[in-house]
């Protein structure tokens, strides 16, 4: 029995300590599957089963599920190009070395710009209505790492450029952009950009803990894990997004229904087609727009994806995954940084759940 099988495997990786809670949801041929909830959400201040409706926060899925969704809107409409340069978005001054920069690239992480930067040590320093002006102005300061198109370096920073420019064409913020586009026409309500003040809807104890965070010296919980988001409001373009399997679900779901041609309501079949194409700027490179699709040796998404598969994974134990090809869809969402983010089995053990989940399916090859 599928079921058996594969809560066998997410039970032992609490046994073995991969993660405190799992839950899990794969569909084929848009019909989901499996849906299990193993585990707890939380296991201090006290446990706390794990279930189906538990919120996680999604870390980096926030990057294609939020911010990459956006811009598909936006391409989709002719609001933006993605090959037009940075000076030409922003009413802000470019300085020179970024002023080629353009969507394209900050979308397969080959702007040129860093990885990540402790960015919340200084703007705690600064008044709240204060700091994203403030960090906005160090990322187009700062010295790049690399000249643009010329290499690969996963990127939050470009994602935080990402979320000016949707900000700046359409004068108003990612969340509610999001909200008024996606999430409120498609009913989901367990899905979204939450600022530091929780929607009244939500309690605390709906949401899966993460770390037990050195700087803030508590367990997180309902709110983001990732140190930059948290101090800008709740959320940046790189990572704030929380969700439930089945709304993240929803969201996977839409893209593939229109990138099968099924559904044109939302986006044209076109735009999401091009958005899930591997764009080949850099050699080697495995990223499409807003979507990494599978390396050739030890992909997280396992052995048996095809090369027709888009997904993303997240720093708190969260991954998404699409074989559109073979047209399933795997939701792993875990609290594997509870209570400490050194805990990094789950590296060795997606791979291995991917392949069972694929044997399952009979898509073994």
């Amino acid at each position: 029995m599928i079921q058996h099988r594969v809560g066998a495997l997410l039970n032992k990786g609490v046994a073995e300590g991969v993660y405190p809670g799992v839950a899990l949801l794969a569909a084929q041929g848009g019909v989901v599957r499996l849906f299990e909830a193993v585990g707890k959400r939380t296991l201090v201040p006290h446990p706390l089963p794990m279930e189906k409706e538990t919120l996680f926060d999604l870390a980096s899925l926030t990057k294609p599920l939020g911010t990459t969704l956006a811009m598909m809107k936006l391409v989709d409409s002719g609001r933006i190009e993605l090959d037009r340069p940075l000076q030409t978005l922003f009413s802000h001054a470019v300085p020179e070395d970024k002023r080629g920069i353009t969507p394209r690239l900050l979308l397969t992480h080959s702007a040129g710009l860093a990885d990540w930067m402790p960015f919340y040590l200084e703007l705690d320093q600064v008044a709240p209505k204060d700091r994203k002006a403030a960090l906005r102005n160090q990322l187009l300061t700062l010295s790049l790492a690399y000249a643009p198109s010329k290499n690969v370096l996963y990127s939050d920073l470009g994602f935080m450029l990402l979320e000016w420019i949707i900000e700046e064409t359409v004068g108003m913020d990612l969340s509610r952009f999001l909200e008024q586009e996606f999430y409120a026409p498609l009913s989901l309500k367990d899905i979204g950009l939450f600022s530091a003040m929780l929607p009244g809807r939500f309690t605390l104890d709906r949401f899966a803990a993460t770390e037990d965070c050195p700087w803030r010296k508590r367990i997180i919980q309902g709110a983001v894990h990732d140190e930059n988001a948290y101090v800008l409001g709740g959320y940046s373009g790189h990572a704030g997004l929380f969700g439930t399997a089945a709304e993240v679900y929803a969201l996977a779901d839409l893209l593939r229904r229109h990138w099968r041609g099924e559904r044109s309501d939302y986006l044209k079949a076109e735009t999401v087609r091009a958005f899930f194409t591997r764009q080949d700027i850099v050699k080697g490179s495995t990223w499409a727009l807003g979507w990494d699709t599978p390396s050739p040796a030890n992909s997280s998404a396992g052995s048996y994806f095809s090369k027709t598969s888009v997904g993303h994974l997240g720093f708190t134990g969260t991954s998404l995954w699409m074989d559109l090809k073979q047209d399933v869809i795997v939701i792993l969402l875990t609290n594997r940084i509870h209570p400490t983010r050194k805990n990094e089995k789950i590296r060795a053990f997606r791979p291995v759940l991917h392949d069972q989940v694929m044997e399952a399916f009979g898509l073994a090859r």
